[in-house]
């Protein structure tokens, strides 16, 4: 059901433009609709625009462009949300070894859920995961989707540094962190590639709209990917996602 999108002052150079209540891709893609309006419509005065599961925040010049004209302006751009059409969805294919020293939490949480290891990863990877939204570091995508007989609670205290790559899980969550950090998640697996790379074009593959699909490895493979991102020649598999369902 549609509801009005709800504006909200946020200091004097910023406004929240809440689109719903919850965390569902039907809210999500109104999210991406009003961005891709935002962006077509070029308004002068506009700072940035950063979005979430269901909002955007709008930062702006309030001497190029006041609150008030600002709001009405939105107001009138939430109309073409109907009409936008958004980009394809593509997947990024994650190559994924799980478990061992790679994935040190794996048995805990199979403990958690009363079943095997192989059974939470055959549960984990056999979903496409929607990236809602990216934050907390470059190119983390915070996914929804996950199967909830998997659901696992956070560490009780988080570890001072995780490698980037590792894949996680955390309460109804699951994510791969893109760079080293510290973090309190389920670790459960690692992959080799880089889903943040300063060096390359663009440095993040995916983007809010896509899908994670996690593809299971093994460690010889993990080895031979690894050496190929260092050399630059491993190819990426980003491909749109009618085209990934016709090969399964």
């Amino acid at each position: 059901m549609y509801h009005k999108a709800k504006y909200l002052p946020a200091g004097d150079r910023g406004v929240v433009v809440e689109l719903g209540n919850a965390i569902t891709p039907q809210i999500n893609e109104r999210v991406r609709g009003f961005l891709l309006v935002l962006e077509e419509a070029k308004l002068k005065g506009i700072v940035s625009v950063n979005t979430t599961y269901r909002s955007l925040l709008i930062q702006y010049d309030p001497l190029q462009l006041p609150y008030q004209k600002l709001v009405e302006t939105l107001q009138g751009l939430e109309s073409q949300l109907y009409s936008t059409q958004l980009p394809p969805a593509r997947v990024l294919e994650v190559p994924t070894l799980y478990g061992g020293e790679f994935g040190p939490d794996l048995d805990f949480v199979a403990e958690h859920a009363g079943m095997t290891a192989d059974e939470v990863v055959r549960i984990h990877h056999s979903t496409e995961y929607l990236v809602y939204m990216l934050g907390f570091t470059p190119g983390f995508a915070y996914l929804g989707g996950m199967d909830t007989a998997i659901e696992t609670p956070r560490l009780k205290t988080p570890r001072g540094k995780i490698p980037g790559g590792s894949v996680g899980i955390a309460g109804k969550q699951t994510g791969i962190y893109s760079i080293d950090s510290p973090g309190g998640w389920q670790l459960i697996g690692r992959t080799p590639i880089l889903l943040y790379d300063p060096d390359r074009e663009p440095p993040i593959l995916h983007q809010t709209g896509d899908y994670i699909r996690f593809v299971p490895i093994s460690r010889e493979e993990y080895d031979s990917i690894a050496q190929a991102v260092r050399q630059g020649t491993y190819e990426y598999r980003l491909v749109p996602r009618k085209e990934a369902l016709a090969h399964e």
